[in-house]
Formats: structure tokens, sequence, C-alpha cells
């Protein structure tokens, strides 16, 4: 998959989550008709569904404040807190945890290898779906060791 314009990291932080801001990068480029179509038919399913489950809010309201334009990314993420509530340190560092460890040694690994093989993507030092995600993306997670920042 081509890079992206506007789409950043799984990796990439919005206060103490990972994930959260691409999500909101996804909503904000579909509505703007530039989000290829391999990466529609997962909207508010996949990472999307689990991060607002996580954060007990409904896609559609997080999608609907997003697409009012008048809150930056953190503010979302305060509008999801006050409307889901606010998750403790520790709940945010296991969220973040699992995310960027999904696909290694878990119920994800067989999907991942499947997507990788699919990709041409095997001579990469993939091991988790967020590095999939960057190399696919023609990010390379592990040269920036993204998953330290993320931290």
């Amino acid at each position: 998959m081509p890079a992206v314009p506007g789409l950043r990291s799984c990796y990439s932080k919005v206060g103490r989550l990972v994930y959260f801001g691409r999500m909101l990068d996804k909503i904000r480029l579909h509505e703007a008709g530039w989000l290829p179509a391999d990466y529609q038919a997962n909207l508010g399913r996949g990472f999307d569904g689990r991060c607002c489950a996580f954060l007990r809010i409904d896609y559609a309201d997080l999608k609907a404040r997003t697409l009012a334009g008048d809150l930056s990314d953190e503010q979302l993420l305060a509008f999801a807190e006050e409307r889901g509530g606010r998750r403790t340190d520790e709940e945010c560092e296991v969220w973040n945890g699992f995310m960027m460890k999904r696909g290694w040694r878990d119920a994800g690994t067989e999907l991942l290898k499947k997507r990788i093989a699919e990709a041409g993507l095997e001579s990469q030092p993939i091991m988790t779906m967020f590095d999939f995600i960057d190399f696919d993306e023609g990010r390379d997670p592990v040269a920036t060791r993204a998953w330290e920042q993320a931290q």
C-alpha cells in the first residue's frame, strides 16, 4: 500500500493513547474523499472498533464530533473521555502495550503472516500489526524504534 498523505502511524500518540490519532485521520480523509478504498471497509471496525470500545464511545458519535471540525485531536480525546469515562494511566499503558504488540504471539499472528505475504513484505523485520501497517505504508518503524517513542 502506498503512503497516504495525512495518515499517521499507528504508533503516534494523542495524549496517552496510540492509534487514536490515526483513527481521526481516517475519518477526516474519508470525508474529504482522500482515503483509499482499501481502508474504507474497516472504518469503525478492526482497530477503530477496539479503540472506541476501549474509550466506551460509539464510533458514529466520535465521527460526527470529529467532522464538526472545531476540536483538536487532544480535545476530541477529551470529548471521548467525557462520554465514556477517563481511563487510568494503567489502563492506557495496558491499551498501548496490547495494541503495539498485536499480532506477536497472539490470536492475530496468523492474520499478520497472511498480510505480510500478500504485501510481499517477508524480508522486513515485522513482528506486529503496527509494524506491518507502517512498512506497508512506506515507513520503517524498526529503524525509528517507533514503539519506544510511543511509550
